[in-house]
């Protein structure tokens, strides 16, 4: 048995069930939701986990969503789930997020108040066909990175009971780790989306500050404040992110961030040159062997860099005045209602008195200056990884000593939001104590895609599923003005040039035809091979192409890189449309090979073998 193979028998062993697995089984009709609701009902009444849940919708309720689901795929089978990406799938989301006719408490009950609207980004997953089973457990109020600060109970590790779950997003991890959901929502801050994720063994995906709508969340520190995703694996958040993002003009805070594309040849990743642990030399060993299966991956480059403005921006967060933001989210409760708040959490928010204007504007000006040294760290490298936590800590431990052991927790994700980056947390190499690792993927805003291409890549590295190409070949709805393209030959899906319409963020959208009067030719002398399209006025047949739509701002430079004899112009497709795409300059012809019989370039390369 290999070392890595080894490290997966700590894995608990019931495989879990994906979003994408599940949908499978309902297009087969190997199940139907109201199968799945029914089992996840007696999973959850089974586990003994009350503290997971604050409130859930009625079990008669859910069934009867569920049945209405069921006679939904019975009726319109297939074409149900294509209009719908999330059909059938149960979630749930952290109760400081607003669910219509449900209360939202923020883990404090004198807080609660009856939601009379759902957030958007729950509107949004419902329109996709997800089913909402309930609300989870937090920190209250989204303060702490540990899981145990709420009346409703510390909520206990998926894996190990006896450790904290993480948090502030605890319940909503736990409850995907044990399968009573298959995704969940969480916030994060300061971590609260990935910190969790390493604990349960779970993917967190912390996107881009704006891209999911924070209208509805009852915010911790709304400059700072992302809704995030818990889920099993990279391709099943991504999936979920598809559905949960998008502009809210209602949100103040919302925004059409610029998308990055993908690195199809390989990353380069810049990580820590000196680890902190906190003396946890189980999570530094785990740490170790994740990094150099890591290394392994072909095409990765590895560079230590120094990590200490990371670190600074991170003790500004709670070491700061972005604490009166916590305050502010309250307001007069805080002053009403001490007794109703968490000791630890009031002794946080009350640190509020003592900054003043003065003191923020120095704290802007300060984390203005540590971003600058972090671009100038991460200037030759694409991403940056991290360990996600530093150590594992018990609920004891964290009880006899809470303050100090969830600033250790902290260490590697407090300063991502503050420095308006983006982050993704995937399982790594199991601990030797049978407790679960993970490493965490960290890019700049708009980096989501790059982000859970390279996660999927780590992801298969690790062990787990391989979903890097179906990633790449979807990015998240175009946000900017877009063009279509034309490709024929050498930029096909799986031709080797298809990476440049990749890493400029272009999806495909149609395999089609040609009008029928283009001649198509294998040009002499090329490197790859590649087919010269040229029209003509006689003689001519329809040519197998493909359409990409990418955004416009990539056009001149995926142009740009396009070398003679081929080039750019104007290409007439079978149902009489035109778009821009790939021609031939008619000296490029003399010496080439008549190929136009084959019917396109795929079949040509085909008659060669």
């Amino acid at each position: 048995m290999t070392t890595s193979h080894a490290l997966q028998q700590a894995a608990p062993e019931a495989a879990p069930t994906t979003i994408a697995a599940t949908l499978a089984a309902y297009r087969e009709g190997r199940s139907t939701p109201g199968k799945v609701v029914a089992e996840l009902l007696s999973r959850i009444e089974s586990a003994g986990r009350d503290e997971v849940w604050i409130s859930r919708v009625p079990s008669k309720q859910l069934k009867q969503q569920a049945a209405a689901l069921d006679l939904m795929l019975q009726i319109k089978g297939e074409a149900v789930l294509e209009s719908m990406p999330l059909f059938g799938i149960p979630f749930a989301v952290k109760d400081n997020i607003d669910v219509a006719e449900m209360s939202t408490t923020g883990a404090c009950p004198e807080f609660g108040r009856l939601a009379s609207e759902s957030a958007t980004v729950v509107q949004r997953l419902q329109a996709a066909g997800a089913l909402l089973v309930g609300k989870t457990n937090l920190d209250q109020f989204a303060t702490g990175l540990v899981g145990v600060r709420s009346p409703y109970g510390a909520v206990r590790n998926a894996i190990k009971p006896d450790y904290v779950s993480g948090g502030s997003s605890s319940g909503s991890a736990v409850a995907v780790a044990l399968g009573q959901v298959m995704f969940s929502l969480g916030t994060d801050t300061a971590g609260s989306g990935r910190v969790p994720a390493a604990f349960n063994h779970l993917v967190g995906l912390k996107p881009t500050k704006g891209l999911i709508s924070a209208r509805g969340l009852v915010p911790a520190c709304r400059t700072l404040d992302c809704i995030s995703i818990f889920a099993h694996d990279v391709a099943d958040a991504w999936r979920v992110l598809h559905s949960a993002s998008g502009f809210d003009a209602e949100d103040g805070y919302s925004r059409r961030p610029t998308m990055l594309g993908v690195k199809r040849r390989g990353y380069r990743i810049a990580i820590p040159e000196q680890c902190e642990f906190f003396g946890d030399s189980v999570a530094q060993e785990a740490w170790e062997r994740s990094l150099a299966q890591i290394a392994a991956l072909p095409g990765v480059s590895l560079a230590k860099i120094p990590f200490a403005p990371f670190s600074a921006a991170a003790q500004l967060l709670y070491q700061g005045p972005w604490v009166a933001e916590r305050r502010a989210a309250l307001g007069d409760f805080f002053l009403e209602n001490p007794e109703a708040i968490h000791p630890v959490v009031r002794q946080i928010t009350a640190q509020a008195d003592d900054y003043d204007a003065v003191d923020s504007f120095n704290a802007q000006y300060r984390l203005a200056d540590l971003r600058r040294q972090a671009e100038n760290l991460l200037e030759g490298s694409d991403l940056m990884l991290v360990p996600t936590t530093t150590t594992f800590p018990t609920i004891a431990q964290v009880e006899a000593d809470p303050v100090v052991r969830n600033a250790q927790l902290g260490y590697y994700t407090n300063f991502v939001n503050l420095m308006d980056m983006s982050a993704l947390a995937i399982p790594a190499v199991w601990r030797r104590d049978g407790l679960p690792a993970g490493v965490t993927l960290i890019g700049p805003a708009g980096a989501d895609h790059l982000l859970a291409e390279a996660g999927a890549r780590l992801q298969q590295q690790l062990g787990g599923a391989a979903q890097a190409d179906a990633i790449a070949a979807t990015p998240l709805p175009f946000n900017e003005s877009t063009i279509k393209v034309c490709v024929v030959g050498a930029h096909l899906a799986g031709q080797p040039l298809n990476w440049q319409l990749l890493e400029a963020g272009a999806r495909r959208v149609a395999v089609t035809r040609t009008a029928a009067h283009y001649r198509l030719y294998a040009l002499a002398g090329t490197t790859p091979p590649k087919p010269g399209l040229a029209r003509t006025e006689g003689d001519g047949a329809a040519i197998a192409v493909e359409v990409w739509e990418m955004p416009l701002r990539q056009f001149g430079g995926f142009v740009a890189a396009i070398p003679a004899p081929l080039g750019i112009g104007t290409v007439e497709l079978a149902d009489g449309s035109s778009v821009k795409g790939f021609i031939c300059e008619p000296a490029g012809i003399a010496g080439a090979t008549d190929i136009t019989h084959h019917g396109g370039w795929v079949n040509y390369l085909h008659s060669l073998n």
